[in-house]
């Protein structure tokens, strides 16, 4: 398709053109029942057939072990940041939580507002740069859990590793990079995900839950809140986001089609190191904001000399079709998410457009 726009947009971000494309031909008449997939019933056995086949989708893909339930939940993980509290911190079981980046942070603040918590580790006095190692967290014993942001969107760092945390159940919003590259989920409690930026449109949140967690869920939560409603219903229990389930079907079935989520890791690896290659060896005409260690591979920030070029080179990617490159509002300079469905071509094409703007305006 032509015009398409060189889209590095951090969420909702771009997708498959194959998924839309499919999509847009099954909108109006879905599986031949001669109605949209927008229009039909949750209660339908078309509906319940896409909804099984998007959880066994994501349990063939992140090989998740038996003992774990996959939900499909609304709120997005914002709504997540209060509703893990609300039903695991108890009197005497504080929560551990490490801090690497504004939606660690977030995700802390709100915990502090229902129950104890701690700081289980934290980037802060590196400005965020690096993720602190795994010896580097405080597991301590009795804890609730530990909770992890896996991927910073904002800072853009990541885990390479993951802390063992032992017989304190580990818990992660991977929200920016689920799917990214193959994970041991027999490590985590808890993964959950809003779809906007790696699965889908938005409207969606995905949920991996060890069962005994689930049983441990506070029992006097209103019953929308209780991770053993929406088990149990196998996310049924209310008017699920229909349309937003099936899109990230087609996404799971996608990443399937092209390899898995190992070759989504080769692939990801490959067209982000075209961009950090820039970056450094820029002579510091890019500065990357991440050290390199803790560097994602799902969202790429870096800076220039001062904000006016930064402006800019905003201005100047736009006239080449490139959509989504200025950072976060929170922390500025410039940002460019490199999720599953952003093309190697197009990682290429913002490298050329890099290496060029520095070179007539270096």
């Amino acid at each position: 398709m032509a015009n398409r726009a060189y889209n590095f947009n951090a969420g909702p971000a771009a997708l498959p053109l194959e998924v839309l494309e499919r999509a847009r031909d099954e909108f109006v008449d879905y599986a031949g029942i001669g109605m949209s997939i927008m229009e039909i019933s949750h209660r339908s056995k078309e509906y319940e057939r896409v909804n099984d086949e998007a959880q066994s989708l994501v349990k063939e893909l992140l090989g998740v072990p038996d003992g774990y339930h996959i939900l499909f939940l609304q709120g997005g993980a914002s709504t997540q940041f209060a509703t893990i509290p609300l039903n695991f911190i108890r009197p005497g079981q504080p929560a551990g939580y490490v801090l690497t980046g504004s939606w660690a942070e977030k995700a802390y603040k709100e915990a502090k507002a229902v129950g104890e918590t701690y700081v289980a580790g934290s980037g802060e006095a590196s400005r965020f740069r690096r993720i602190p190692s795994p010896d580097e967290i405080d597991v301590r014993p009795g804890s609730a859990y530990i909770h992890i942001t896996s991927n910073e969107t904002i800072a853009g760092s990541q885990y390479a590793r993951y802390p063992d945390t032992g017989d304190v159940p580990l818990i992660a919003d991977m929200s920016s990079d689920i799917m990214c590259r193959p994970i041991d989920v027999s490590k985590f409690a808890m993964i959950y995900a809003g779809a906007q930026k790696n699965l889908g449109p938005s409207g969606v949140t995905l949920v991996i839950i060890r069962d005994e967690l689930v049983k441990n869920g506070a029992k006097q939560l209103p019953t929308m809140f209780r991770y053993e409603t929406h088990a149990k219903s196998k996310s049924l229990y209310n008017t699920p986001p229909v349309f937003s389930v099936y899109m990230m079907k087609l996404v799971l079935e996608w990443i399937k089609q092209n390899g898995g989520l190992a070759a989504m890791e080769r692939q990801n690896r490959a067209k982000t190191k075209l961009v950090y290659d820039v970056i450094d060896n820029s002579g510091g005409f890019y500065q990357g904001l991440v050290d390199p260690d803790s560097r994602s591979i799902m969202n790429i920030t870096f800076a220039l000399a001062d904000a006016e070029l930064e402006a800019e080179f905003i201005r100047e990617s736009e006239r080449h079709g490139f959509v989504g490159l200025k950072g976060h509002r929170d922390v500025g300079h410039l940002r460019a998410s490199t999720y599953n469905a952003v093309p190697y071509e197009h990682c290429k094409a913002l490298a050329d457009f890099m290496t060029e703007f520095q070179r007539t305006r270096g």
